[in-house]
């Protein structure tokens, strides 16, 4: 019976390893396909197409305003008509390059200084704008087309350089168009020397004779990866928005059941395991979340009502976007609820504080993956008294083998007497034959928090150990093969750390007392195989963990045999 439970128990604890990592760590549509918002057409540029625009594509919504109708051929003629000529500006910080287009003055391009888009030193910076997208971030538009030719409007930036370099402090620069009927958009970035963060004011002067009545449109798409839907089981994938107080991550599998938001916005975005992009409202208001897949692309786009808009008036909305990294050290430093990107589930209350401890280590040890054997070594303190408690049970359970295998002998033919007289057995000797198991169930939530943790901290993406093992956030490859090798990602290679956890967990399995049924014993010592072809995959920061608990639990396992034998 005993052999039965504890080999239940190890079942048990493999399936909840691998479904809690598939389910945990991992919880364009036709091109003339446009949603309906609100009665009105939400409009974006053709994707793929770099053509001038036809007249269709200015063709505006009926009722979006006053004037819109009786003006829409005199725009229409008179867009035709204009060369599409425009320039980029250059905007170079301590932190980041961006170029902005005056075309619809979106961020065409932002490469971070600080990452590098591989773990190789002549590697390009990480750029957070991919190719393919149809107009960069942040442009946008007026929902309802009430101002026609907005959509693929040519600004003209304030200055006359089209480089910019800041070493310290703020500057501005302002892109403004005028439309054919004398409204006025003008869109005004701040950029700083010290910060990610991206101010970001638009202002809507009304300088026609009719007035506005409207909705802002902010677009920001995100281009998916191939293995898009293996991405989002892994971790943060796809739109996310923080909306009335929560946060709400939306899989690309799901956009097509969960594609419209309504609410107190804080702000939205496109997240991937590492890197966020981000629009915030400066004042949160009532605002609406639109996605539109089509077929390798998402548009997220952010909707608010504008109050009409009389002759001679104007209106302003302020903004601010984020483009740089998931660090909750960087993000924590802002007076907003974006650090609450950083999602780690269920487990979020544990790995957080795990997260929090590891960086604390590394500002004195500059090196992350001492970092996690510190780590380990302080959580396995921690729990120090349960695995004792763990392994003395075991120890009492391993010197009942010889009497549990003679019960086992005598009543092999009655199942039910045996089980009577083993339950006898463990209350003469007053021993609890499942003590040795539930003070590792009690673990578990702050090993699956690690887990998370360590999936999903920039902290160890291209962050070098030791040796071969140059990016802690990459499974861990000691030489790199011609030839793929079954069941492996690439790089393909020899997972050295895997393979001596794997040897760690043979071991810790050989001192494990077991009793029984001799084909009982050689399945659990298959488990360590098992685990072994589970975690080859895996990053080397997560095996480095999972070895050194190993280590240290065998070193407690022996110390406790010893002493109580």
């Amino acid at each position: 019976m005993e052999e039965q439970k504890r080999l239940f128990i190890a079942i048990i604890l493999s399936v909840v390893v691998i479904a809690g990592w598939n389910l945990l760590f991992v919880d364009p549509v036709s091109i003339n396909q446009q949603p309906v918002v609100d009665g009105n057409s939400v409009a974006e540029n053709r994707v793929g197409e770099s053509q001038s625009p036809s007249i269709e594509d200015f063709q505006p919504e009926n009722g979006s305003s006053a004037y819109t109708n009786s003006t829409a051929g005199a725009a229409q003629q008179n867009l035709s008509s204009e060369p599409e000529i425009f320039r980029t500006l250059t905007i170079s910080t301590p932190l980041y390059n961006a170029v902005v287009s005056e075309k619809r003055a979106a961020v065409t391009s932002m490469t971070l200084k600080g990452f590098r888009e591989g773990v190789e030193e002549d590697s390009p910076l990480k750029q957070m704008v991919t190719s393919g997208l149809p107009s960069g971030l942040f442009a946008f538009d007026m929902e309802g087309k009430s101002l026609p030719g907005l959509d693929r409007a040519v600004f003209k930036a304030d200055r006359d350089t089209e480089s910019l370099t800041i070493s310290d402090g703020e500057s501005r620069i302002s892109f403004s168009w005028r439309s054919p009927h004398g409204i006025v958009v003008e869109k005004i970035y701040t950029f700083s020397a010290s910060s990610y963060m991206i101010g970001m004011e638009l202002i809507v002067k009304n300088g026609s004779t009719m007035p506005l009545k409207d909705s802002l449109e902010i677009v920001l798409p995100f281009a998916l990866s191939k293995d898009a839907s293996s991405l989002a089981r892994f971790g943060s994938y796809g739109p996310a928005v923080y909306l009335n107080g929560a946060l709400e991550e939306i899989k690309p599998d799901d956009i097509e059941e969960k594609n419209n938001f309504q609410g107190i916005v804080e702000w939205v975005g496109n997240a991937d395991r590492y890197f966020i992009s981000t629009l915030l409202p400066v004042t949160p208001v009532q605002s609406s979340i639109k996605l539109v897949k089509r077929e390798s692309l998402v548009l997220t786009s952010y909707i608010q009502s504008m109050d009409r808009l009389d002759p001679g008036k104007q209106v302003a909305f302020s903004f601010n976007c984020y483009m740089g990294p998931k660090s909750l050290k960087v993000l924590s430093s802002y007076d907003n609820s974006l650090k609450k990107s950083i999602n780690f589930g269920w487990f979020d209350v544990l790995a957080k504080p795990c997260l929090i401890a590891m960086n604390l280590i590394h500002d004195f040890i500059p090196n992350y993956g001492i970092a996690i054997i510190i780590l380990t070594i302080l959580i396995k303190l921690l729990f120090w008294p349960l695995g004792t408690k763990s392994y003395k049970s075991m120890n009492d359970m391993r010197k009942l083998t010889p009497l549990m295998t003679e019960i086992r002998e005598k009543y092999k033919d009655d199942k039910q007497k045996m089980n009577q007289e083993v339950m006898s057995l463990y209350k003469t000797y007053k021993v609890n034959p499942m003590s040795g198991c539930l003070p590792m169930l009690v673990q578990m939530p702050i090993f699956f928090a690690l887990y998370r943790m360590l999936y999903q901290a920039i902290e160890l993406r291209h962050a070098p150990f030791m040796g071969w093992i140059n990016d802690l956030s990459a499974p861990d490859r000691l030489f790199d093969f011609a030839v793929s090798i079954p069941f492996m990602q690439p790089p393909y290679g020899i997972p050295v750390l895997t393979l001596i956890m794997g040897a760690t967990m043979f071991l810790q399995q050989k001192m494990t007392p077991t009793t029984g049924d001799p084909t009982q014993a050689k399945m659990m010592m298959f488990m360590p195989l098992f685990m072994t072809f589970i975690f080859i995959n895996f990053p080397a920061g997560l095996v480095l963990y999972w070895l050194v608990n190993n280590v240290l639990s065998i070193g407690q396992q022996y110390y406790i045999q010893k002493k109580f034998s």
